[in-house]
């Protein structure tokens, strides 16, 4: 089986989340709506091309909530429930940006959501390289 795309969008995404981690590291801090938005969306790709290449349903659209998504990941494997919270943290972040309730996130929320998306990418990634989807 060709694992192409898998690969591909993976290598994308761990190249993304260095140059946020990179610059986290010399500026301090990122504009937090467009890093909880773009942390969503590559969420959402990761997801997404892992559907596609297991090949058993029919990928989500790119345009779908990112929990919609996740849903159609858990559906027939319960197991994928592991990494739900971590996903619905991204969300609350992004609900706490648009409702204005910045006091409800923790501190240096930027930073969590950096961290947030590297932990998805390892888990996902480690995943992939246990069904041996990677080589």
């Amino acid at each position: 089986m060709d694992h192409t795309n898998l690969i591909e969008t993976l290598d994308s995404v761990d190249e993304q989340i260095t140059d946020l981690e990179r610059i986290l590291r010399e500026r301090g801090s990122l504009p937090l709506l467009e890093t909880v938005d773009h942390a969503i969306a590559l969420v959402k790709r990761m997801i997404i091309a892992y559907i596609a290449d297991v090949g058993e349903k029919e990928p989500p659209a790119e345009s779908e909530d990112v929990l919609d998504v996740f849903k159609a990941l858990v559906k027939g494997d319960p197991s994928w429930n592991t990494i739900r919270d971590n996903v619905r943290e991204l969300v609350y972040y992004r609900n706490c940006i648009t409702m204005e309730r910045q006091d409800a996130l923790p501190p240096v929320p930027e930073k969590m959501t950096v961290r947030t998306l590297r932990h998805l990418f390892l888990f996902i990634k480690t995943r992939c390289f246990r069904e041996e989807r990677l080589v």
